[in-house]
């Protein structure tokens, strides 16, 4: 049986993994765009960046998916889409599916929201802590 990190190994070996600073300098010129996998409970309790786009990993494949009744049109752009998690890992595993479902322009930001945070990134704060 493969673990979770032997999956997400798996997949960081076949995806585009971009440093936060690469990240933040692809969506600051208008060549990408932050998608955002965490749960409601993490950007409730952590915050955000700012235009990112939420898309709870569950939900991925369907809002994604242009013949799905559940395509979300922001997912449809011509933008890298930048994934991004907690820590990286559920983000890795989420941009080799989108891959593998024929999606080119996709990376990962290495080390999630918690790397975007200890580079001092611009977060907006949860409203119950602003």
């Amino acid at each position: 049986m493969s673990s979770a990190m032997d999956l997400v190994n798996a997949a960081t070996a076949e995806i585009e993994t971009l440093s936060v600073d690469a990240a933040k300098a692809a969506v600051d010129v208008g060549d990408a765009l932050f998608i955002d996998l965490r749960d409601i409970r993490e950007l409730n309790r952590e915050g955000r960046i700012a235009g990112a786009v939420h898309v709870p990993r569950g939900l991925l494949e369907f809002w994604i998916d242009p013949t799905s009744p559940y395509h979300k049109p922001e997912l449809s752009t011509d933008k890298k889409l930048i994934f991004f998690c907690a820590a990286g890992w559920r983000s890795a595993l989420a941009t080799k599916t989108v891959k593998d479902m024929g999606h080119t322009n996709v990376a990962h930001m290495e080390g999630g929201f918690g790397a975007w945070r200890d580079a001092e990134g611009e977060i907006i704060a949860p409203k119950d802590k602003v």
